[in-house]
Formats: C-alpha cells, structure tokens, sequence
C-alpha cells in the first residue's frame, strides 16, 4: 500500500510542474486522495462488502469532489488533477498513467446490466469537462481535448476534439509525460 502511495507520489511530481514536493501532494492534492479512497471502496467491493464499499466512496466523494464508482478498475499512476467533479462510473476501466483533469465524465448510455462505461487505455491524457461516454475503447497514448464528447471507439494515438468527437491521429507523437501542454495549435490547421 506504501509502495503504491510512494508511486503516485512520484508520478504526480513528475508530471505536475506545480507540485513542489512529496509531502505537499501527499497532503493536498484531492485527486489523489480520491485515488487512494477508491482503492479502499475497490478492496471492499472486491471483498463482497458492496454496501461499505458505497459508503467509503460517497465519503470520498464529499471530501474530494470526485465520485469513482469502487467497482470501476482503475490502474496504477492514475492522477486525477484539481479533481472536482469527475465522475468515472461503475464498469470503467482506466489503464496505467492516465492524467484526468475536472470535470470529466466517464459515463454510461444504458440503464441496462453488464458493461456500460468506457475502457481507456494507457498513458492517456483527457482534458477539462470532457464526456466519455458508453461501452466504448480509447486507445492508448490518445488525448481527448477539453470538452470533447468521445462517442465511439478510438485507436490508439489519436487526438479526439470536438462534440461529437472526431478522432484524429496525433501525427506520431505520444501524449506528453507533463500532459500540461498537450494541445497542439498546428495539429488544428
């Protein structure tokens, strides 16, 4: 669990430019205290204890702003950065060094059973307010835009703008590790 911790620590130093030391992130930032809540709500949801698994998350979420559903699977070096309002529902997955800012919705389009969220692949950038919605796939080493609603799968490396989203390639580059200056004027023009 320490180990853990001592990782997202050092992803978040590493890739937030504003983030001054291990101390001040361990505790300041919410984002990662709705990470580490989560793991929690996850371990009780996995240990079949679903009710507290709801209560823990709930509590995270009054305390953070930040409501993950303890049945999503997040993975490791997950940052969620300024944290409110995001909301990655019950059958999301989310791979490894993902960078999500406020406002994000990873969120269903069916009331019915089974899988109903999106899967995001690994070291994927999703920019402010954007919407995620469904049974879909982003690819690996995507961006989706600020504001943009990603409707239907992406392969990886793309750039996804737009409401609906349209996905672009990125032109062979991958997402940034500081994930602060993704948005590329030219990749417009």
């Amino acid at each position: 669990m320490f180990a853990r911790t001592r990782e997202d620590i050092a992803a978040v130093r590493e890739r937030d430019p504003a983030a001054r030391g291990a101390f001040e992130i361990w505790l300041t930032y919410s984002g990662m205290h709705a990470v580490w809540g989560y793991r929690l709500s996850h371990w009780l949801w996995t240990a079949r204890a679903f009710f507290l698994a709801r209560v823990v998350s709930q509590f995270v979420r009054f305390l953070t702003g930040v409501e993950i559903h303890p049945g999503a699977q997040i993975g490791r070096r997950v940052i969620i950065d300024h944290g409110s309002g995001v909301v990655i529902g019950e059958t999301a997955i989310v791979g490894d060094d993902v960078l999500i800012y406020h406002g994000v919705t990873l969120g269903g389009t069916s009331s019915q059973g089974g899988k109903r969220h999106p899967t995001l692949g690994n070291e994927i950038v999703v920019g402010a307010g954007a919407a995620i919605l469904g049974d879909i796939t982003i690819g690996s080493g995507s961006v989706v835009g600020a504001g943009a609603v990603v409707v239907a799968d992406a392969p990886a490396d793309s750039l996804l703008v737009g409401a609906p989203a349209v996905a672009r390639p990125k032109g062979g580059t991958k997402a940034p590790k500081d994930g602060f200056n993704y948005i590329d004027p030219a990749i417009y023009i």
